[in-house]
């Protein structure tokens, strides 16, 4: 009953999606066909190739996806360039492999009669050994095409939509509804395409090669479901072209969790009430240094930061725990370094924490990071990855303090609050405006010798934003006089506890506090 009021709630958000994902799907997999069959056929005619070809498609499949997604992110960018190149990548080898097979496999004989009644070489080829080796062909395209709908949940990760998006932010707020909400439609998504690839693989097989015929209205229905779709995409497309066209657009980015697509959400609908401009998305992209490599290439105009990641992380600075220090030197460095505009901050601190469960605090009672240190050799810690590698975490963490646990199992997103929960593990790492600390209940230790560096969210622009949109900026400002720790808190809460949407979230706050009209 959850399901189906959170699909009604939210079916035009679902419906769009899931379009996303048709499109991304079937441009990655039709452009998939054209590379793979060709170079099927290529290195079934010259053998010394077939190796090593095979080889380095085998190679490619066997690289994790989100390490090859990672790879391709610096050269081409975030949206859906990089979703489509690793799915494309993905779906040569059986296309490749199919083909070269259904050729090889046709018996010598048919094509030396074809040779021996005159044909060329093309029309042996396209006449005998393509239709022959159709089913096969067919076969490895349909492997491709249903993997290619689950390994384009991935494309949430790079901004360029899909169902993905559903699945990762309900696993980042523990919202198995929300999980649901992507996951159902993707699964049947990749059924019907499995149906309409059988039939299309009935279609092209020859007459004499086939159990059993197709029947005219099986055809006519195919090719009407086919036509429907195509003519709803591109119905799709025009209508979001032509609806973008009419105003200046600027594009906000977020990472990967829920305060940040709040503040997106807060900064969309305050530009676009306020001002002529229209405002596109890139949600969830990952860590700050994805998102900040987006910025520094333009494929997007504005994300919110934090000044302890740019100063710790960004710069590598050594950790201090002075606010005004941190935002001026990373005002200052942006600029010169990577020609960016760090503008004023948003008015809260998410810093980051050390939390545990209730009952551990009291067990060993644990009011402050000294007293975690003093017992920290009986307790697991699973920090986030991002976490776990950066100085101004982790790593100087637990030379300041002096903390040796007994065992660190990093797990990234809200799986760690899942497994501290199933004390699996007792101590994670979180951030202070974190809806998770609430909604379980957790115990903050205080920072008693305060090594975690100021975390004061502050939106970062490129110069298009200065030089073209001063509005924007002057937007920003008045948002961040409704903000502080506290209020963060409590909308991140309304995401993580009570389910409902960042959207929504965003849109309610800025109503309430009288910023926007309903």
């Amino acid at each position: 009953m959850e399901l189906i009021n959170y699909t009604v709630e939210n079916f035009n958000q679902i419906l769009t999606l899931l379009i996303e994902h048709i499109e991304l799907t079937l441009l990655s997999v039709g452009l998939a066909i054209l590379i793979g069959v060709p170079i099927g056929i290529i290195i079934s005619y010259v053998k010394k190739l077939s190796k090593p070809v095979l080889g380095i498609t085998n190679i490619i499949q066997a690289i994790p996806s989100m390490a090859l997604l990672g790879f391709v992110i610096p050269f081409l960018g975030i949206g859906s360039k990089p979703a489509i190149i690793m799915v494309i990548l993905y779906s040569l080898l059986p296309i490749i492999k199919n083909t070269y097979t259904g050729i090889n496999n046709i018996s010598p004989q048919v094509t030396e009669a074809a040779t021996g009644i005159g044909l060329t070489k093309w029309q042996v080829l396209t006449k005998i050994q393509i239709p022959q080796a159709l089913p096969m062909i067919m076969a490895g395209i349909r492997i491709s095409a249903v993997s290619a709908v689950g390994l384009m949940t991935l494309a949430a990760f790079v901004g360029a939509g899909g169902l993905g998006y559903l699945v990762y932010a309900g696993i980042r707020s523990v919202n198995n509804i929300q999980i649901l909400a992507g996951a159902i439609p993707a699964c049947f998504l990749a059924l019907l395409v499995d149906y309409i690839a059988s039939i299309i693989e009935d279609l092209v097989t020859p007459t004499n090669i086939k159990n059993k015929k197709s029947s005219k209205k099986t055809k006519k229905f195919i090719l009407f479901i086919i036509t429907c779709l195509i003519i709803i995409l591109l119905s799709y497309n025009f209508i979001s072209t032509m609806k973008t066209s009419k105003n200046e657009t600027i594009t906000i980015g977020s990472m990967d969790f829920t305060e940040q697509e709040i503040l997106s959400y807060m900064v969309k609908y305050l530009v676009e009430e306020n001002t002529d401009i229209k405002v596109n998305q890139k949600l969830s992209l990952g860590s700050s240094t994805i998102v900040m490599g987006a910025l520094k290439t333009n494929d997007i105009d504005l994300y919110i930061d934090y000044t302890g990641t740019i100063y710790g992380n960004i710069l590598k600075h050594d950790p201090t725990s002075n606010i005004e220090e941190v935002y001026d030197v990373c005002q200052k460095e942006l600029k010169e370094q990577y020609n960016l505009n760090v503008l004023t901050d948003l008015n809260f601190n998410n810093t980051y924490t050390l939390t545990v469960r209730k009952d551990t605090a009291e067990k060993y009672n644990l009011k402050t990071i000294s007293d975690l240190a003093l017992v920290a050799d009986e307790l697991v810690f699973s920090p986030t990855l991002t976490c776990m590698e950066r100085q101004d975490c982790w790593l100087g963490v637990k030379e300041h303090y002096g903390i040796k646990f007994e065992e660190i199992i990093p797990i990234d997103g809200a799986p760690r609050y899942t497994a501290l929960m199933n004390k699996e593990s007792d101590v994670i790492d979180a951030y202070s405006t974190d809806g998770l600390i609430e909604k379980f209940n957790l115990v903050v230790l205080e920072d008693d010798k305060q090594f975690f560096l100021p975390y004061q969210a502050v939106p970062i622009v490129n110069n298009r934003i200065i030089k073209e949109y001063p509005e924007v900026e002057a937007q920003l400002t008045i948002l961040s006089e409704h903000l502080n720790d506290e209020t963060m808190r409590a909308l991140n809460y309304q995401v993580d506890e009570e389910g409902k949407t960042p959207s929504k979230v965003a849109k309610d706050f800025l109503i309430a506090q009288g910023l926007i009209k309903k």
